[in-house]
């Protein structure tokens, strides 16, 4: 059967990440979690002090600057520099920069260059803000993935809880917020849904239920590839 490209969008906490991952583990895909990418050299920017606005600076860091996706058992490891990153890249720190630095348009073209790369020979999942419209706007499938704030408030407390992190409810919601309209305004690649795009709310599924949502039209499109191909 034909490998095809997925794209995954939605904002933060939606639930993309585990249902792309579990949906590629089902599928036998790769994997890609580019939001993990931009939090990565989010990390090394922070590291390095530099200013966020400081962007010629950002993004000749990022040329010189290697970030890895490995599948590690039921997890995904993102490693920096041959370094793994995979806790430090979910801190309440990296979380408020992460959205300055993703806006930056030559470090998107760095970041969107290596996905594509990656991505070129089909049988990959990639999730994020802008796979649909940007990274691949003729990407096979098109999933738009959203929730309500409190919900995915409550998602993300509960991620941040599995590695000793404890931060309130209230403060997530606020940092969620804010998330969503730094993404929906940046100039860009701006959080959107694509025209193709079909959209899931998550709200009330399970992590099952949207997996079993994303295998069900990847049957369809191979049904419809096959049909036309005979």
């Amino acid at each position: 059967m034909k490998k095809f490209v997925i794209a995954i969008d939605g904002p933060a906490a939606s639930g993309k990440s585990t249902t792309a991952r579990l949906a590629a583990e089902k599928l036998g895909y790769l994997y890609i979690d580019t939001g993990a990418m931009y939090r990565a050299m989010t990390v090394k920017v922070l590291e390095h002090h530099l200013e966020l606005g400081d962007e010629e600076s950002i993004v000749a860091l990022a040329e010189r600057t290697r970030i890895e996706l490995r599948q590690h058992e039921n997890s995904l490891k993102v490693f920096l520099d041959n370094r793994d990153v995979t806790r430090a890249i979910r801190s309440q720190e990296v979380t408020r920069a992460v959205s300055a630095v993703s806006a930056i348009r030559k470090l998107r073209e760095v970041m969107v260059r290596e996905q594509r790369r990656i991505a070129k020979v089909g049988g990959v999942i990639l999730e994020g803000r802008d796979i649909g419209t940007v990274v691949f706007p003729d990407a096979d499938l098109k999933i738009y993935m959203k929730a309500n704030v409190e919900k995915r408030a409550m998602r993300r407390r509960q991620e941040l809880a599995l590695q000793s992190m404890d931060i309130a409810l209230e403060d997530l919601v606020s940092d969620i917020r804010e998330r969503d309209r730094k993404d929906s305004q940046r100039d860009v690649s701006p959080l959107r849904i694509a025209r193709d795009a079909i959209v899931i709310d998550t709200s009330d599924l399970t992590i099952e239920e949207q997996v079993d949502l994303i295998i069900n039209k990847v049957e369809e499109i191979q049904m419809r590839h096959h049909e036309r191909h005979r």
